[in-house]
């Protein structure tokens, strides 16, 4: 195998395009080669097969996705309200449909999960980690609500994002706004 980081890494954007234009099925090889603008070959160099760039194209996906401690340095520096959830939350689904092709690679990795019980499984681990780290730092930095609070933003937030990066007429961006601070309104209690 090959050890070129940044090498491995522009293989994997480049698998997770592939992915959100072409699907699971489309998702060879040779396509992401072709779509890193690398030598015939190369991808396979990385990767002993399909289903080890499926996983670590699910794993470059949060990677990409993480807010970064720019952002969670604000989030921790916001006052303990309603208000600070909603403006998290906005921040949130500005965040994942500014990176549409990831969100759309992570749908295929989904319906491919149900044929692939090891993708299965590493998609599993690492959403309910992601989940329960949001959990863990609601209720550490004293955010209104509780665990389930979080378990519905997160459920309701995701068919959101669903539907603006599916069907982007659906609800456009003003109106998104307004049902992202519904949302809160309604699964987050006042302080």
């Amino acid at each position: 195998m090959r050890q070129n980081p940044e090498r491995r890494t522009a293989l994997l954007d480049a698998a997770i395009e592939v992915l959100a234009d072409q699907g699971a099925r489309g998702l060879t090889f040779r396509a992401v080669d072709q779509r890193a603008a690398v030598p015939t070959g190369t991808a396979s160099n990385y990767f002993p097969n399909r289903d080890a760039l499926l996983t670590q194209a699910g794993r470059r996906v949060f990677e990409r996705l993480d807010p970064g401690p720019e952002v969670i340095g604000e989030s921790l520096a916001l006052p303990r309200t309603r208000a600070s959830v909603d403006r998290l939350m906005h921040e949130m689904v500005g965040r994942i449909t500014a990176f549409p092709s990831g969100h759309l690679a992570m749908l295929e990795l989904r319906l491919e999960s149900t044929r692939r019980p090891e993708l299965r499984a590493v998609l599993t681990e690492q959403i309910k980690t992601n989940l329960q780290e949001n959990i863990d730092f609601h209720l550490d930095t004293g955010m209104p609500g509780d665990a389930d609070t979080v378990v519905h933003l997160y459920l309701a937030l995701n068919w959101l994002i669903i539907e603006r990066l599916t069907l982007p007429d659906l609800f456009d961006e003003a109106r998104t706004d307004a049902l992202i601070t519904s949302l809160v309104d309604q699964l987050v209690p006042p302080r």
